[in-house]
């Protein structure tokens, strides 16, 4: 901070608590009194209804060395008085040689009142070093220990005192003899001796004391809290010299001014005088140490070491050393008093210079302490009546404890900040060891999968089937063995241990084989990979494995990173050194992550949802392999517009060594440890194209249909592989927003998902599942390499039936499936068992209803008798059929329960009832069974019946070439929204009302993938349909 700007806040302060102490002084300014002269004082014209003390100041009669009165009364011939003012030290008087405040005295003071005054009075003596006794009219009525003629018939006690009397006539006669053996710089009535009212003497006492015990309760609530703080906290620096400095403060206020403490314990005059200095002792001590400690941390402490020595000593001396002695040493501690109020204040102000802040709360203590000494001066030799002032004390202590509390706010920030950091580092080491869980067993997986796979296969053993299976193996492989290969190579550029052999290699040739590889991993993505080199392009000076690492890395990244789009592999020549770049149009990375991007262990997402995985270690290595080649790499990109990676590498002196005839060289023409046999995959040009599309599964329902969804297309071929010896239809997608489109297409039997996706994790693709199907329509197997148990526990609440960690075993990978799927189709089957018995339960009343018909029609008209019955027979057959427990049936079956339904309710109902029918469909087409007549019969009874007048009931079915649409619409009585919610909702309350149409919701959801929609507005009508696929 800047001086000016010091300076103008002490300014500002200065004039606050100018301002409050002035106004403390108006407030409590004594009312204008008459002074005393020579030893009389006239108070006849005092009106004592205002219940004000008056301070009985002036000239008193003095009678130096002798005491007025004795234990017989008054001297019979006291000697000629001397008159001294009061309040003033008595020592020119008592010993007009040397001044010396060692000796006995006596005051006098005469005071007229007015002659009917009976109320009564009181007087208070202020404490008076060092013994005093006080007379009214003759009197002892009040003392502070017992004034001697000579030190052995002296005892010594200093407190204030009071005593209320009745006056008699008009004349009150105050003696008050004084001793003093100890105190030897000042004696006497050194303060004012107050007269009143009983009530204004009270109150004068009752304010003093209270502000005192103001102060105490302020400074006793910090020293609480510091002590909470100190045994919940722990060892804090500075906190047990604040805590110390406030004990201080509060026995010296106790001990000084009222002697409070004097008052509630029976302390002698011995230890009130060492109790007196230690406690000022402490006060200068511990705020000097707590400036110390909590400000000047640069400061050598030897430096003020003096100050350590001087005040343990000065302790001793206090504790040890004879009363006497101790009292003639005087105020000693005045030096250090001073010393304190000035080095505070100034190293304070030293260090706000230098830009600490919260210096300025010492300084303001500082200056606040030394402010009340100039104005302790001041009361002192001026206005000796005021009393205690405690708003100084409150304002420095309040000052040093914002300083202390700050200072441990800022503490516990960075202590907070500190453990953030480490709370971040500790996640990023749990990220890191979980990611390479992941990307080791994922690997490890496919490799077991696809070996038991070949073992497996006893069906078809050709030879093209296991080099494709044996294929993917190897690269699978590879890319296993390049993570460990990262992992390793941080360890050892740590050690730098690497061993770099340099030699000109063609980059056009490396590049080409490192794309061969990715080949595997970039199926399934609708991706472009580019190498845009030029054949011609010249040599660079490189290790080969260290190269094919680094574009490794790069592409790979890339790959992962770049959903759909291009990814182009180019290099210039700039000064001698190839520019290699690597770009695409993936993701992008953001500011704040790219300038850490090529950190050990940094990942722009660790969460389950991070894009592409990895364990962060690539981009560290490869930054540290280009420039131990003696190049530089670093990254440009914006967000969602993908990356741009660029690398140097010095190039080569000469390039016979390097040139091949065929720029996309075999797997021979790379290092061992590289070799793919995906390199074999034929090229276009000098670009390579991979991109994969999952072809969707038929809607045939004989077989088991398994939506597999993972973002490692690698990750779906391996398990495409483990599952191919089964009659199972696979489908595949790379996202949860591919999976939940599938959804709408295909019913699915299982789906099996990963949890560390990018965008939607597995976890929320589950839950996306189970807001549309439960856990017995739909079920779902999380399969992961996490497998930590709070992993596990996310996965279940999400919604998962069961959850396998990687590598697993291929037979229990099956089993699990055929476990899952077995009671999803038990739970169809009995979904079509619920449906044929719903129908075969026919209502009692339709039942008794339609043969109470048939027997009235048998008395008036027989031909419709005979029609009823005919439709009421075909009604039953159908009801009883077998072929209800199907999973499809022809239209023509399922139409005609619908026609004998609506024929006996035409009979029942006449021209209530009329239907239209609207059927363009191929009566051979397969429909599920029972999933026309219940909604028709829903139309029927709660929407056209309900209206006494009828209505009409249309049924529509549209065939078209891969579906059928159809459609049942009612003019009855309709239905509100929160009917329409819940109609289709399975509830207990319930009991079997409206169960049909969930069966029947439910049956074309397993089917085909949507159920029932249900349009229908209050007293219009309503419209039922559905959707059959081919």
């Amino acid at each position: 901070m800047k001086t000016k700007r010091i300076l103008l806040i002490l300014g500002i302060y200065l004039l606050i608590i100018t301002s409050i102490r002035l106004i403390w002084v108006a407030w409590n300014f004594p009312p204008p009194c008459p002074n005393a002269i020579q030893g009389t004082i006239d108070l006849t014209t005092w009106d004592y209804s205002a219940n004000q003390a008056i301070p009985l100041n002036g000239e008193w009669e003095f009678y130096t060395h002798a005491f007025y009165m004795n234990e017989y009364g008054k001297l019979p011939t006291p000697p000629k008085p001397d008159y001294i003012h009061v309040p003033s030290n008595w020592g020119q008087t008592l010993n007009p040689a040397g001044h010396s405040p060692i000796g006995y005295g006596s005051y006098r003071l005469l005071i007229h009142i007015h002659a009917n005054e009976k109320q009564l009075l009181g007087i208070r003596v202020p404490s008076i070093p060092t013994a005093s006794e006080l007379y009214i009219n003759g009197q002892l009525l009040a003392y502070s220990g017992t004034p001697g003629k000579d030190i052995d018939s002296f005892t010594a006690r200093k407190v204030p005192y009071y005593a209320n009397f009745y006056p008699e006539g008009e004349t009150i006669e105050v003696v008050i003899q004084v001793a003093n053996y100890y105190d030897y710089f000042k004696g006497g009535l050194t303060s004012p001796v107050l007269i009143g009212t009983q009530q204004a003497i009270e109150k004068n006492i009752w304010y003093s004391r209270s502000m005192q015990m103001l102060v105490c309760a302020v400074l006793l609530i910090h020293a609480f809290y510091a002590c909470l703080l100190l045994f919940i906290g722990g060892r804090i620096p500075g906190l047990l010299s604040f805590i110390l400095l406030i004990v201080s403060t509060i026995i010296s206020i106790l001990i000084d001014d009222d002697r409070l403490l004097l008052i509630w314990l029976p302390i002698n005059y011995d230890w009130t005088s060492r109790l007196f200095h230690l406690s000022y002792l402490g006060v200068f001590y511990f705020l000097f140490k707590n400036a110390m400690l909590l400000m000047v941390e640069r400061t050598s402490s030897s430096r003020y070491r003096w100050f350590d020595y001087i005040c343990w000593l000065y302790v001793g001396i206090v504790l040890f050393l004879p009363l006497q002695p101790l009292l003639k040493l005087g105020y000693f501690n005045i030096l250090l008093y001073l010393f304190t109020i000035v080095a505070v204040p100034t190293l304070a102000f030293r260090s706000a210079k230098k830009g600490n802040r919260d210096a300025m709360f010492l300084l303001i203590g500082g200056v606040t302490i030394t402010i009340n000494a100039i104005w302790g001066i001041v009361n002192t030799f001026y206005f000796p009546e005021f009393g205690y002032y405690p708003f100084d004390f409150i304002f420095a202590v309040l000052a040093v404890a914002a300083y202390w509390l700050k200072r441990h706010i800022n503490s516990t920030t960075a202590l907070r900040l500190l453990t953030e950091k480490l709370q971040k580092a500790d996640k990023r080491k749990d990220d890191f060891l979980a990611h390479t869980s992941h990307e080791l067993r994922n690997p490890l997986h496919g490799m077991l999968n696809i070996a038991q796979a070949v073992l497996d296969d006893e069906a078809d053993r050709s030879e093209s089937r296991h080099k494709e299976s044996l294929r993917l193996l190897i690269s699978v492989g590879r890319s296993m063995s390049f993570l460990l290969n990262d992992l390793l190579d941080i360890s050892r550029l740590k050690e730098n241990s690497i061993h770099i052999q340099p030699a000109p290699i063609c980059v056009q040739a490396v590049a080409s084989g490192v794309i061969d590889m990715l080949g595997f991993m970039s199926e399934g993505k609708p991706i472009r990979i580019i190498n845009e080199i030029p054949e011609s392009f010249p040599p660079v000076q490189a290790d080969e494995n260290r190269l094919i690492q680094i574009l490794f890395n790069l592409l790979h990244n890339a790959v992962k990173f770049t959903m759909r789009g291009r990814i182009e592999l180019r290099a210039t020549v700039q000064n001698g050194y190839a520019r290699i770049t690597v770009s695409d149009t993936g993701v992008g990375i953001d500011k704040a992550t790219i300038q850490r991007i090529f950190l050990p262990y940094e990942q722009a997402d660790s969460s389950v949802t991070s894009l592409g995985g990895g364990i962060g270690l690539g981009l560290s290595v490869c930054k540290q392999l280009v420039e131990l080649q003696g190049g530089t790499i670093y990254a440009e990109s914006v967000l969602n517009h993908g990356s741009t990676f660029i690398f140097t590498l010095p190039l080569a002196m000469t390039a016979d060594t390097t040139k091949r005839d065929d720029p996309s060289p075999d797997a021979a023409s790379l290092p061992a440890h590289a070799v793919d046999t995906a390199a074999a995959a034929s090229k276009a040009g000098d670009s390579t194209e991979l991109l994969a599309v999952s072809e969707l599964p038929s809607p045939a329902i004989d077989k088991i249909r398994i939506l597999a969804v993972d973002d490692d297309p690698v990750n779906l071929r391996v398990l495409t592989h483990a599952l191919a010896s089964e009659p199972y239809i696979i489908g595949t997608a790379i996202s949860g927003n591919e999976a939940i489109a599938l959804l709408d297409t295909v019913k699915w039997d299982i789906m099996i998902i990963d949890v560390m996706m990018p965008g939607m994790s597995g976890y929320d693709l589950t839950q996306r599942v189970r807001q549309r199907y439960s856990l017995a329509e739909l079920p779902v197997l999380l399969l992961t390499a996490r497998s930590q148990p709070e992993d596990i526990h996310s996965g279940f609440l999400a919604g998962a039936n069961d959850y396998i960690i990687k590598p697993t075993n291929t037979l229990e990978l099956k089993s699990r499936i055929r476990a899952l799927t077995d009671l999803t189709l038990a739970v169809r089957d009995r979904m079509y068992m619920e449906a044929a018995w719903l129908q075969a339960q026919i209502k009692p009343h339709f039942f008794f209803n339609t043969l109470n018909s048939i027997v009235a029609l048998s008395e008036i008209d027989t031909h419709r008798m005979h029609k009823l019955a005919d439709a009421f027979s075909l009604y039953l057959h159908a009801s009883f059929d077998f072929k209800n427990s199907d999973k499809l049936v022809s239209l023509s079956s399922e139409l005609e329960l619908v026609q004998a339904y609506l024929s006996i309710e035409k009979e029942r109902f006449e021209e209530r009832l009329q239907v239209q029918w609207d059927v363009k469909a191929s009566l051979e087409m397969l429909v599920p069974p029972l999933s026309i007549q219940p909604l028709v019969e829903n139309a029927a009874r709660h929407g056209i019946l309900k209206r006494a007048r009828g209505g009409t009931i249309q049924i529509r079915i549209a065939e078209y070439e891969d579906r059928a649409e159809v459609y049942i619409e009612d003019d009855g009585v309709g239905m509100d929204e929160t009917t329409i919610r819940h109609i289709l909702v399975r509830s207990s309350a319930k009991e079997q009302k409206g169960i049909g149409l969930i069966n029947t919701d439910q049956r074309l959801k397993q089917l085909y993938g949507q159920g029932l929609r249900i349009e229908s507005r209050l007293n219009e009508g309503t419209i039922v349909s559905f959707q059959i696929l081919k």
